[in-house]
């Protein structure tokens, strides 16, 4: 856990820029603890049914105590498509149950009066009642019976590391495979790039484009780096695009300035660092692939290793290497 010791307290000082899709983030040295604490048991933690582990949610301005079992199923419900894969839904259930228990250890600046809140850039999609009802109609109670299901089969499990819980980041899809921690955050262990093997038969727009004007491009980019310098050529702009090893876009240098892959992608709205950028006849293209900053689990990948019989405990294996399920 030394490793992962030295690399929390960074990302908590991050602003997230993706919520269950992406993490960057305080400090664990934060004081809130579960209100059903884990008791020890051989050096690991023993398991907390989730209608024993209560929290502080921030959901919309009003601060709640919360159990698990009332929580997450709309987390669940939230985060990705009821109609996914049993094995999927279940995936996803252990890794955001997870990324709660891990906030609850670790106070978050944004809302130190909150474990997490409801806002997906910063923590977890969350959708209540009403709005699920909008969403799902007459199938209401069929669609919340699935998410249910799923987190009651996976009551109190967790993912750890060295006997303490992970923080379990996800994103929506990869472009074959995932990001390692060590270029956004820090080497961690359970956060390295594996394959992910969703396509674009598997998720929808998982290929999008952004096209932009040269001048609106320049003058986008001088607002970051002011010290950029343009010539003539548009074409002549971009160089030294240095591609990392998970395919997605570590940095180039426009106008001479060097810019990261994340913040290209802030800058232009871009669904993910994975991208290629050409120019022609006045317009530069950004054509991206997957969605996420691409840490951890695959949303969508999850949903295709289900379909092809691989169990969630096969799934949290595959995308948190060197962790334990409990």
């Amino acid at each position: 856990l030394a490793m992962a010791a030295i690399i929390m307290p960074m990302l908590f000082m991050q602003e997230r820029t993706l919520g269950a899709y992406t993490a960057d983030e305080p400090s664990p040295a934060a004081s809130r603890a579960p209100t059903a604490p884990p008791a020890a048991e051989t050096g690991e933690h023993a398991r907390v049914p989730d209608g024993a582990f209560t929290f502080t949610a921030l959901i919309g301005e009003e601060t709640r105590t919360v159990t698990m079992a009332e929580y997450l199923p709309h987390v669940l419900a939230s985060e990705v498509p009821v109609s996914f894969s049993p094995e999927a839904l279940k995936a996803q259930a252990v890794a955001a149950r997870t990324y709660i228990v891990y906030c609850t250890a670790h106070t978050k600046p944004r809302h130190p009066e909150a474990a997490v809140c409801t806002e997906a850039g910063c923590c977890m999609a969350y959708l209540d009642e009403p709005e699920l009802r909008g969403a799902w109609g007459d199938s209401f109670d069929a669609c919340f019976a699935v998410v249910t299901e799923a987190v009651t089969a996976t009551d109190g499990q967790i993912l750890r590391f060295s006997g303490e819980p992970i923080l379990a980041s996800f994103h929506s899809s990869s472009a074959g495979r995932t990001e390692d921690g060590a270029e956004l955050w820090g080497s961690v262990p359970y956060l390295v790039s594996v394959k992910s093997p969703e396509t674009e038969n598997d998720v929808p727009n998982y290929i999008t484009s952004v096209e932009v004007s040269k001048d609106n491009f320049r003058e986008t980019i001088l607002l970051l780096r002011p010290e950029a310098a343009f010539a003539d050529d548009p074409a002549a702009w971009i160089t030294d695009m240095e591609i990392d090893g998970s395919g997605r876009v570590r940095r180039m240098h426009i106008g001479g300035s060097e810019l990261t892959g994340p913040e290209l992608r802030k800058l232009f709205s871009l669904r993910s660092t994975a991208f290629t950028l050409a120019y022609s006849e006045g317009i530069f293209v950004f054509t991206v692939t997957g969605y996420g900053h691409g840490l951890g689990m695959s949303q969508y990948g999850a949903n295709v290793m289900a379909k092809n019989g691989f169990t969630y405990r096969e799934i949290l294996a595959h995308y948190y290497p060197e962790t334990t399920l409990l």
